[in-house]
């Protein structure tokens, strides 16, 4: 195909994808009344305890209510219509790889999606315990109370599942820097004492300091996946030196 056909050809690909896109954010839009029921649910909690004057979600312009709703129409529309787009993008570039390329990335999208959704569980677990445990803090009393702003509110919520759920998906980039050559599953193994610390890190600063289960929660389950990446290396390494031909000394001049 030339230049021009490759151009047309991404443009139909991109139609197809925004079509998909916004046919999943209409859907989404519809049931966004709902999804912000969920997402209050931690704020209602603490109402209760505290009274109902006592915190709320605060929309604090004429038009704030309709941006909650396009914010959340957009996040869930991406992954309503994530079938949709992942084909046209996968159509558009697997003319140019090899056979073995695609298999290689079948195996790592069908690794790569269920450990982000899984990972977008877990932080759906974990946000309600860090936003009670947060609130615990406020100073209670008269006169005292706590009003979450919708956008710094929803980016909280938001954040902190994309976060969680990317780091699902970080050991299948090592597994994939492994297959290309650039890592071997001895050096990832290796470095599991630097990788726990970094693992712990991350758990701590994606959890409240005082919330341990949730921060035990996440650190463990990223712990268990690193080592399946290694020992996962570990045996494409093996069948990788099988493969090789063994290269034998040269024999004595005649």
């Amino acid at each position: 195909m030339s230049l021009g056909q490759h151009l047309l050809e991404l443009r139909k690909r991109l139609i197809i994808a925004a079509a998909g896109l916004l046919v999943g954010m209409i859907i989404a839009f519809v049931i966004s009344g709902p999804v912000i029921d969920l997402l209050t649910v931690p704020i209602a909690q603490i109402a209760a305890q505290h009274g109902h004057d006592y915190t709320k979600l605060n929309f604090d312009t004429v038009t704030s209510g309709f941006d909650l709703r396009m914010r959340i129409a957009f996040s869930i529309g991406l992954l309503i219509s994530a079938p949709v787009w992942l084909w046209q993008l996968w159509a558009f570039v697997m003319p140019g790889l090899t056979r073995k390329e695609v298999r290689y990335t079948i195996g790592f999208l069908g690794a790569a999606i269920p450990l982000f959704a899984a990972g977008l569980y877990v932080g759906w677990l974990i946000m309600p315990h860090m936003i009670l445990l947060m609130a615990g803090f406020v100073p209670g009393g008269e006169g005292v109370a706590q009003f979450y702003g919708y956008s710094a509110y929803y980016d909280f919520v938001f954040k902190l599942l994309l976060v969680v759920g990317v780091s699902f998906v970080t050991p299948v980039f090592l597994v994939a820097l492994n297959i290309a050559g650039v890592i071997s599953g001895r050096a990832i193994l290796r470095g599991w004492r630097v990788a726990i610390i970094v693992i712990a890190v991350f758990a701590a600063a994606a959890t409240p300091a005082a919330d341990i289960t949730s921060m035990l929660l996440l650190g463990g389950i990223l712990c268990v996946l690193y080592f399946a990446a290694a020992f996962l290396s570990l045996l494409f390494d093996r069948r990788r030196a099988k493969r090789q031909p063994v290269l034998l000394p040269p024999g004595p001049e005649a």
